[in-house]
């Protein structure tokens, strides 16, 4: 901590949180702040254990300070690219081919929802690479590549955010490893 003679709130001293984005910039996010102006303005008063009347000293406390604020730190901290935990589209489904991989795809997008995980299926009539490349943009943690052996096989192919290596594992196996890692908050 650091004391700022001068630099208090006219009506009390106060505490000030500060954080670091990941580009290093400090923000103001929560404040406690000691008020003894505000009861004298709105005279509010307490009997106190000598049965008269007293003033209180207020106590103002903001833990984030404003949500906006406090998300949009959030998303700066993180480059938008949340831990899986956090992320609004943990997972987004990418079938093949409609014709041949979309059934495979909704069951596994119906069983990953059902498993408490968030859940996106892109199944629009646009080439893979476009919507491996907009997922990646999206910055989701795991997108699942379903063709013909994944759909024969009961199994899953994932691409990490960030990573380039596609990894086929069984489809009990991914979600076991997405519950560990949410509940780890890797």
């Amino acid at each position: 901590y650091k004391i700022n003679p001068g630099d208090g709130a006219f009506y009390g001293p106060k505490l000030d949180f500060h954080v670091k984005d990941s580009l290093g910039r400090v923000w103001q996010c929560g404040t406690i702040q000691l008020d003894m102006n505000l009861p004298e303005r709105f005279d509010i008063t307490y009997i106190d254990d000598k049965g008269e009347k007293a003033r209180p000293v207020m106590l103002h406390r903001v833990i984030f300070g404003s949500i906006e604020r406090f998300i949009g730190i959030l998303i700066e901290h993180f480059a938008g690219v949340f831990p899986l935990w956090l992320a609004p589209v943990q997972v987004k489904v990418l079938p093949v081919n409609n014709e041949y991989h979309l059934e495979y795809a909704e069951e596994v997008t119906k069983l990953l929802q059902e498993a408490g995980l968030k859940v996106e299926m892109d199944a629009r009539e646009e080439k893979l690479g476009y919507r491996i490349r907009e997922g990646q943009m999206e910055k989701v943690p795991y997108l699942l590549v379903l063709g013909n052996n994944e759909r024969d096989e009961k199994t899953v192919t994932y691409r990490q955010h960030g990573q380039q290596k596609q990894i086929t594992v069984p489809f009990d196996e991914f979600v076991s490893m997405l519950k560990k890692e949410i509940e780890n908050k890797e």
